[in-house]
């Protein structure tokens, strides 16, 4: 499993993670908690359903505003304040919408789904759109962590 690999190679490598997620809900810390030993890994986790709590948490209102809350300015800056928040090595930003329309946030399309990963140690972040099968929302969800996984084994 992709989340055990993650777990024991950032506990090799005494690097932590943390998460700010949106449309997962926080299912990608559940699947890193799923591991032993992910309590020495993972920081800290946010779940920022809405706009107010993403703000709340650092990203800018502005950023927001300008390019929505579905983009990847959005996911850039979650992926940064939460890593920036936990003093963590690595940070995930997701955001994106499920099987659904927001109608407080209309832009962007049904199961596209923006993630960055932060990597604090030389600044960088990697990008990633993924596009949801039109599944129940809990497969979803667990498409979107496996692809995030696949990218942060090649990351760490």
């Amino acid at each position: 499993m992709l989340e055990e690999k993650i777990v024991n190679k950032l506990i090799e490598k005494k690097e932590t993670i943390a998460s700010m997620e949106s449309c997962t809900a926080g299912y990608f810390a559940t699947t890193i908690t799923n591991v032993d030993g992910s309590s020495e890994v993972l920081k800290f986790s946010a779940i920022t359903y809405s706009n107010e709590y993403k703000i709340k948490m650092g990203v800018s209102s502005d950023v927001i505003d300008k390019y929505s809350v579905y983009s990847f300015e959005t996911s850039r800056q979650m992926s940064k304040c939460i890593s920036d928040f936990a003093h963590s090595t690595y940070g995930v930003g997701i955001t994106g919408k499920i099987n659904r329309v927001d109608v407080n946030n209309l832009q962007g399309l049904d199961n596209e789904i923006f993630t960055t990963i932060y990597n604090s140690k030389d600044n960088t972040y990697t990008d990633l759109k993924i596009i949801c099968p039109n599944k129940k929302r809990k497969e979803c969800k667990e498409y979107i962590v496996n692809k995030i996984l696949e990218e942060l084994i090649k990351i760490i």
